[in-house]
């Protein structure tokens, strides 16, 4: 039987990460520039650790939502970077900023049409992220594209991070328990296609 389900990842795929580099440039992009650090550069190197970090721990069995390792790392990053005194770089004020601008990012072009066009042939969009879920729907909420709360589903449920298989059972479940047929499952991340295939 064919699916009306689809469930997305959202940071990386429907939302961009561009509303953060910009708010790294604008408030620390000279001095970093001094420094012969590329805003952008050091904006992907702090999520990429944030995300391996997070990933890390839940596969110890220490689950930590991403919002606290994200924040916890900038400091660390500066460092890796070359920053000989990261607190006296940057302030807690400078983080508490690019944290508060981290938490409004934008869907990507196109989005909101793909996610309407897909409710249009009477698809129902299912989120699932690494996310809280009030931050990520908030992404939604602040670009009008509506989407229920029941609809967003976090790692945070189960404690497990995403690519870990245990991670996607949760929504399997609550899925199996409204249709028969097996759902499918949007990302712009391999590992994170990869995954969702191999556990249904």
């Amino acid at each position: 039987m064919f699916s009306k389900n689809v469930v997305f990842d959202v940071v990386g795929t429907l939302v961009s990460y561009d509303h953060l580099f910009d708010a790294l440039d604008a408030r620390l992009g000279s001095r970093l520039r001094k420094a012969g650090i590329q805003p952008k550069l050091l904006g992907c190197c702090w999520l990429e650790t944030a995300e391996r970090e997070y990933t890390y721990l839940s596969l110890s069995g220490r689950y930590v939502t991403f919002h606290k390792v994200f924040e916890a790392l900038f400091y660390r990053m500066l460092m890796y970077a070359g920053i000989p005194e990261p607190r006296k770089f940057a302030s807690p004020e400078d983080v508490e900023y690019l944290i508060g601008e981290w938490r409004k990012l934008d869907l990507r072009p196109g989005a909101a049409e793909s996610v309407a066009k897909l409710r249009e042939a009477g698809f129902t969009v299912w989120c699932f992220t690494a996310g809280d879920a009030e931050r990520v729907g908030g992404y939604f909420k602040r670009a009008g594209v509506e989407m229920p709360a029941a609809n967003l589903l976090s790692c945070d449920i189960a404690g497990v991070a995403k690519p870990i298989p245990d991670a996607y059972k949760p929504v399997l479940e609550k899925l199996a328990s409204i249709s028969k047929s097996q759902p499918w499952f949007a990302a712009a991340h391999m590992w994170d296609v990869s995954t969702a295939r191999r556990v249904g």
